[in-house]
């Protein structure tokens, strides 16, 4: 019996992997992050958190002024050792046009960061994340909950003076801010069809 050889990836180098190695793996499970050098594996998505992606992705992008633009589920390269994967992003409308690099955006392409909270990732989307977030200068953050049927969304902005984020709203039902720009979400409509235009 002949036994299949490990993917380079299984083992880690010595100190961890850089954003430059990550970039260049192959043949990674999808949504997998780089997180303080470590690879960091997803579970399968549950439909809410699916749902919540499309939503917001579909609402911030028809919202959004025409210098930005949203995305899903693309690696964000923050530092040396930092490659996490937000569940949707609004950014410059340059880099979203822009070919290269095609698997990912730069901190500062970034304007909104959202992470849309699984069993799995509770730890990491309310304290790991953001922290890295803050610290790679991304101005706006969101967390999405969902709790007894409730879709619960979390804003934050981060402080120029202390670098960190700082709470500026909790919204249950409805999304409504004024900043990075002016929105209005029906968060009950997440899994609803959107009407017919």
């Amino acid at each position: 019996m002949s036994v299949e050889p490990l993917p380079d990836w299984v083992i880690p180098p010595p100190g961890g992997f850089t954003a430059e190695a990550f970039l260049r793996l192959t043949g990674l499970p999808p949504h997998t992050e780089l997180i303080d050098g470590s690879l960091v594996f997803v579970s399968p998505r549950e439909k809410w958190h699916s749902r919540v992606i499309n939503l917001l992705l579909g609402e911030l992008d028809a919202q959004a002024p025409s210098g930005l633009r949203a995305d899903r589920e693309m690696a964000v390269r923050l530092a040396k050792r930092q490659v996490p994967e937000p569940d949707v992003v609004v950014v410059m409308a340059e880099a979203y046009d822009r070919e290269s690099p095609s698997t990912h955006y730069l901190a500062g392409d970034v304007v909104l960061a959202v992470e849309a909270v699984s069993p799995d990732s509770e730890d990491r989307d309310r304290d790991t994340k953001p922290r890295k977030y803050a610290a790679a200068g991304i101005p706006h953050y969101w967390r999405v909950e969902h709790r007894d049927g409730v879709t619960t969304a979390y804003l934050y902005e981060r402080d120029p003076a202390t670098g960190a984020y700082a709470l500026t709203g909790i919204h249950h039902d409805r999304l409504k801010t004024a900043v990075p720009f002016t929105l209005d979400i029906d968060l009950t409509a997440v899994g609803r069809r959107p009407p017919v235009r």
